[in-house]
């Protein structure tokens, strides 16, 4: 199977045999039957071949494309899953740009497949103001079939927003592509109750909701991480009624400027600044054996624990403060910084800083104020090697940020989890409850996988059993006869 390497993408049968995440997706996407999970890796393998899939990049694809609009990642749903746009007004048929237009599909998701580390997605199609012309049902189809055929355990749900009665009938038909498991995932919606999947702060004002977000290229849509970060809290813009809109516009060069100016700030209040840090490191120490009961992302220049997810609570439990531990793995100094989705809730020290060779730094994650962490909220940790002869002070670090190429930066995101019981987890730094193991997604998955496996294997014992009970009974009722027969044999011959 795996020899084949005229069908497949040498890349993709090497990550198989590397990563069993996404060999346990494909298990999952097929119910844990052997035989549909090999159809479906080499149908999705061979696909990927033809599309070019591990190539497709915003160079190799039509710019116009990216500036249509049609398809974009924004926002999350209120289970914290990112939003896959298909804004289908701004589509239209046309057969000599489908396959180009499907390639984007690819690239959306391969992008953020690779980015997210799986994460699944929550599928939006905006059918608002849309007409006759606007109807493509093999477009629909393949966008269908990438979530059923070629992303195994890629889809949450597909929110339809305003589906107009014209498409009705060709909705039936889509039904019958997605077969029984993916159709409960269609949640047909429209004004009135779209909020109850997406949250009003990430629909655009003719969904009902308050999001000003509007799509525009270049630069590439991202997770909208916003910079900077400061270590005393966020900062306050001059302007409080600036919109998303005109902060996700800025450039990566305004970005650098304010940390510029935010660190001008704190020479200027030094002495205020240190005797605050001095307060906060006493009541931030953590056990020797925080770093044993986190999970760890393994990077080609930092490890990062935990993994996935930072633990926060609800307001009930009141636990405001997680660890993120860094290791650098390399020879050089590496250069690190961390933004966030939601800038107004979090205060990270140190937000802006540089890791030794073979030393673990620790990040301390607070909110800030009266905050509430929530699912949608994402952290990014950029990391980038920096020469020997260049130094780790904050002006050094500024200008480094300016000049490193964007292809040698490392990126991790991490997002949050809301603890609701009261209960210590090993993943905040409340009450210094270290000691007890946390579980993650990642551990239950494994855990509900073994059960299933275990669940089979009682099934099959129980088949054999029924099978040698059956096979008794035959036997039994043979030898009855037999004996019987025999019996009356010998009753015959006596008479």
């Amino acid at each position: 199977f795996l020899d084949k390497s005229d069908k497949y993408d040498s890349r993709d049968v090497e990550r198989l045999q590397q990563d069993d995440k996404w060999v346990e997706n494909y298990l999952i996407w097929r119910h844990d039957v052997v035989d549909d999970t090999l159809k479906m890796i080499d149908e999705s393998f061979q696909w990927r071949k033809e599309y070019t899939v591990n190539d497709l990049s915003e160079s190799v694809l039509p710019k116009w494309l990216f500036e249509n609009g049609a398809l974009f990642l924004h926002g999350y749903d209120k289970e914290g899953y990112k939003l896959f746009w298909f804004k289908v007004k701004h589509h239209t048929r046309d057969p000599k740009q489908q396959l180009d237009k499907k390639k984007l599909v690819a690239f959306w998701l391969e992008h953020y497949a690779k980015r997210d580390h799986g994460k699944p997605l929550t599928v939006v199609f905006d059918m608002a103001e849309t007409g006759i012309s606007h109807i493509d049902l093999d477009f629909v189809r393949f966008i269908v079939n990438c979530f059923t055929d070629y992303y195994p355990n890629f889809l949450t749900k597909i929110v339809i927003f305003e589906m107009p009665w014209i498409m009705n009938a060709a909705f039936k038909i889509v039904k019958g592509w997605l077969g029984p498991d993916a159709i409960s995932m269609l949640k047909f919606t429209n004004k009135s109750d779209v909020q109850e999947y997406i949250s009003g702060e990430y629909l655009p004002p003719h969904m009902g909701g308050t999001d000003s977000f509007k799509y525009s290229y270049p630069p590439l849509v991202d997770d909208d991480f916003q910079t900077p970060l400061c270590e005393n809290g966020p900062i306050t813009s001059e302007d409080e009624h600036e919109s998303k809109e005109e902060i996700d516009a800025d450039t990566k060069e305004a970005g650098e400027l304010n940390e510029a100016q935010n660190l001008n700030q704190k020479k200027m209040n030094s002495i205020e600044q240190i005797s605050k840090s001095e307060e906060t490191d006493k009541t931030e120490v953590k056990p020797k054996n925080a770093k044993k009961a986190l999970t760890t992302f393994k990077g080609p220049l930092l490890h990062i624990s935990p993994a996935e997810e930072l633990y926060f609570g609800s307001k009930e439990t009141g636990e405001k403060k997680c660890l993120i531990v860094l290791t650098n793995v390399t020879k050089n100094v590496v250069a690190f910084k961390v933004r966030t989705t939601a800038p107004e809730k979090y205060r990270v020290k140190p937000s802006n800083s540089s890791c030794e060779p073979g030393t673990s730094l620790d990040i301390i994650v607070s909110l800030h104020g009266g905050f509430a962490a929530s699912l949608q909220d994402r952290f990014l940790i950029m990391a980038a090697e920096m020469d020997q002869s260049s130094g780790a002070g904050g002006p050094e670090l500024t200008q480094f940020w300016k000049e490193v190429p964007r292809t040698k930066v490392m990126e991790h995101r991490l997002r949050c989890h809301v603890i609701e019981s009261s209960k210590p987890s090993s993943l905040t730094l409340k009450d210094n409850a270290f000691n007890i193991p946390a579980k993650t997604n990642e551990d239950l998955h494994i855990q509900l996988t073994h059960l299933l496996q275990i669940n089979r294997r009682l099934e099959e014992q129980m088949n054999r059993c029924l099978w040698f009970q059956q096979l008794s009974v035959v036997l039994s009722l043979l030898s009855v006869t037999v004996a019987a027969f025999c019996f009356y044999l010998a009753y015959a011959q006596r008479s």
